[in-house]
């Protein structure tokens, strides 16, 4: 299932401000345990901070190589610098450099191991770039056992979201419903719990959380789509054929749009 990026990752505000990101998998034996700390207070690391603020800054501009040149700066200044090697990370992923966007996001986790943040960021790397649903499962875990992780609702969503992916609904199904414990609106959980009900063939339990994601302000071609394979398994072409007419309406060049006219679509 397609997941939203602010889910997964809260972009690169994580780096700065400790939002939330991703997690997951069994710990690969090239993790260790976290060396010294960055002091806060040495200039290296002041500098180190200083640099991956302004490269955070010129990635959202979108100027990416003066935003690499600076955040190798700031590593230079102190390789410890977690934040520093969680937004090179995000840098190297949107550039389509997987192996160096794993480096560091693993290196993220060496030095913060038991952080929510940097187990959910690189849980969800494995998941969503690589594909290492196994591996990824550990890290979610890690990050929703950290007491100090202020938004373990997004491991749980992306916990489930990558179960789903590996075809394992009924773990999908627990963790999204885990998810759905801490924030009832949180509508990637929503979307998410209505997508493993309709693979698990309870299209009316599915009707329900497509409605409650749809109350929530949700609407996506994904949804759209979902919602109407639902109401045809339930025999309602009614509102099958209202689920397609928003769909081709809001999303015309989507490809659940393209899609309505493949047979085998739904």
């Amino acid at each position: 299932m397609r997941r939203e990026r602010a889910v997964v990752v809260c972009l690169l505000a994580l780096a700065i401000a400790g939002c939330a990101s991703s997690g997951g998998g069994s710990r690969p034996s090239s993790v260790v345990d976290a060396p010294a700390k960055s002091n806060p207070d040495d200039p290296r690391t002041k500098a180190a901070k200083e640099n991956t603020e302004l490269g955070l800054g010129y990635m959202r501009q979108g100027k990416l190589e003066i935003a690499l040149e600076k955040l190798n700066k700031a590593l230079s200044a102190d390789p410890r610098y977690t934040d520093a090697h969680t937004v090179i990370a995000v840098l190297y992923e949107q550039i389509g450099d997987r192996a160096k966007a794993e480096e560091h996001y693993r290196r993220a986790v060496q030095l913060r191991p038991r952080s929510g943040n940097e187990n959910n960021n690189y849980g969800w790397f494995l998941c969503n770039a690589l594909g290492r649903y196994d591996d990824s499962a550990g890290y979610f875990e890690k990050a929703v056992a950290d007491p100090f992780y202020q938004t373990p609702v997004v491991a749980l969503t992306n916990a489930g979201s990558c179960a789903i992916k590996a075809g394992r609904f009924d773990v999908a199904e627990r963790d999204l419903r885990l998810a759905l414990d801490r924030d009832p609106n949180q509508a990637v959980a929503l979307l998410g719990l209505a997508d493993v009900l309709y693979r698990k063939n309870e299209f009316f339990k599915a009707r329900a959380f497509i409605q409650r994601y749809e109350a929530v302000g949700g609407g996506s071609a994904e949804s759209l789509m979902l919602g109407r394979n639902i109401e045809l398994r339930l025999g309602n072409a009614s509102a099958a054929v209202d689920y397609t007419r928003r769909l081709r309406e809001r999303f015309p060049d989507s490809e659940q749009a393209r899609m309505l006219d493949n047979p085998g679509s739904s």
